[in-house]
């Protein structure tokens, strides 16, 4: 299978690239994104095969699909990393929690951050094709606060890769910026930036496209790649997961085979709701996508009024931080599957040249008739996690807008899947506040008081970061970055 450019070609790259050749270099025409040329078919024959298949099974059958040009000797050493996840027989959990709403936990690997299900296998295959082509990578990271964890966790100590993961400092959660700062390989460096996430993000894509940057690299031969979701490798493992959920309804007898569902996502850069769209057009039986925002709502203003705006937007700091984003990169995938290369060209530069673009009345039918949206703000967030807890279930900040988005957009009486994308531990002062009213705690002490309160253990991974010393000391100004980088690539 080929992968084509979002905002066309620019005669410096090739038309279409294999999948290898689309996560080493993410980065298309124009600042543009790579995306399939048409994607693999999986109908209810497909889903009929793998009820019963254990989730690398299917792992491995949906990447086959997409005739993806990587050995099956690495697909099968990269899908085997899901054995280390909690229970190696189902690393993702799918929990009901009313009659018609079921939560797909996807945070039980090693950084308890649906990033793991992407990024796990992820790091194995690119590092194996680095080595393949005798080539050393530089991979780049933005992180909100789960992205950065996975990314070093998956790549550090790896053959012929180096890490740089920017954070925006005073942006996460005490226990995602432990899990960074606290790794010590010598192959990761990790930097924290004066400024928010997408600072961070846009320090990603500058680099990613500089040529002044780029031709520094070629100087040391190193090639440039990123772990985020405008790399395809991340979407391909992010679709699986949505096919997975729907069969383990199936198995748990609260569907039949061909019946309709809604998936409920949060989201922030729209990689996780792009990959259950891609679950859908291949052939997924889904009613409709839920997206769920926090009250940085530029994702639900798009969906329900067709407007992309920035203007006089700030970035609002909220208790479901990896959401707060305001430039969404993948909506840019969606917009040239639906409308095409010419007019996802001429929106993203209206985006770029005067903070927003508006869809016509056609464009919004058309974007609606696969998506709706709401958003949650923190203290209506806060009261969902309290009655979720007081019905029986435990659940992080960024669940808790889907909680919200669940009551207000399902219009038919389908099963709804919720995308439960982190475990309680990483936000534990927003739930120790909305459980017991306890304010203004340090992340530990909050551990503490949520475990008693509910009876439950703070995973030993968790725990230990509050016993590891500092490595990663780095908090600098975003005008430093490239020279931040340039240095430890000299180290």
């Amino acid at each position: 299978m080929l992968f084509i450019e979002t905002r066309g070609n620019d005669g410096q790259h090739k038309i279409s690239v294999p999948f290898s050749a689309a996560i080493l270099n993410p980065m298309a025409s124009f600042g543009g994104l790579y995306s399939p040329q048409a994607l693999p078919s999986i109908n209810n024959t497909f889903l009929q095969s793998h009820v019963n298949s254990s989730y690398p099974q299917l792992a491995h059958a949906v990447l086959k699909a997409f005739e993806v040009d990587i050995e099956d000797s690495v697909i099968d050493q990269a899908l085997a990393l899901y054995e280390l996840f909690d229970d190696p027989t189902n690393p993702v959990p799918v929990v009901q929690v009313k009659d018609d709403l079921y939560v797909s936990e996807l945070y039980h690997g090693p950084t308890r951050a649906f990033k793991d299900m992407a990024l796990q296998p992820f790091g194995v295959v690119l590092s194996s094709l680095a080595q393949q082509r005798n080539e050393q990578y530089l991979i780049l990271a933005a992180t909100s606060g789960d992205t950065g964890p996975a990314a070093l966790e998956t790549f550090k100590n790896r053959d012929n890769v180096r890490v740089v993961c920017l954070y925006p400092d005073g942006g996460t959660s005490d226990v995602q910026r432990l899990q960074m700062v606290t790794e010590n390989a010598a192959n990761l460096k990790v930097i924290g930036i004066k400024g928010s996430f997408d600072d961070a993000q846009n320090a990603l894509k500058q680099l990613l496209t500089s040529k002044s940057f780029n031709h520094k690299l070629e100087d040391k031969n190193i090639k440039l790649s990123a772990a985020n979701s405008v790399n395809f490798g991340r979407i391909i493992f992010q679709i699986i997961y949505h096919i997975h959920s729907y069969l383990e309804l199936v198995r748990q007898q609260a569907i039949t085979l061909g019946e309709k569902i809604y998936l409920n996502v949060p989201c922030g850069n729209f990689g996780n709701a792009l990959g259950g769209y891609y679950a859908w057009k291949m052939g997924l039986p889904v009613e409709k996508i839920i997206v769920a925002s926090n009250s940085n709502k530029v994702l639900t203003d798009l969906i329900s009024t067709g407007r992309y705006d920035l203007t006089g937007r700030e970035l609002i700091a909220t208790t479901s931080p990896a959401m707060d984003i305001l430039i969404s990169s993948n909506i840019e995938r969606i917009l040239f599957d639906l409308f095409g290369t010419e007019r996802t060209h001429e929106l993203m530069q209206l985006l770029k040249e005067q903070q927003c673009y508006q869809l016509t009345d056609e464009e919004l039918k058309q974007l609606q008739q696969h998506f709706v949206a709401d958003f949650c703000n923190d203290e209506q967030g806060k009261k969902q996690i309290k009655q979720a807890f007081d019905e029986g279930y435990l659940m992080d900040p960024h669940t808790a807008t889907c909680f919200q988005a669940h009551q207000n957009c399902r219009k038919k009486p389908l099963k709804s899947i919720i995308y439960s994308t982190a475990e309680w531990t990483k936000f534990s002062p927003v739930i120790d506040n909305a459980l017991t009213g306890n304010v203004d705690t340090k992340d530990i002490d909050s551990l503490k008081s949520i475990a008693e309160t509910a009876d439950i253990k703070i995973p030993a991974v968790i725990q230990n970061l509050f016993e590891k010393d500092t490595v990663q000391k780095s908090v600098i100004d975003k005008k430093d970055i490239e020279t931040e980088i340039l240095a430890f690539l000299d180290q």
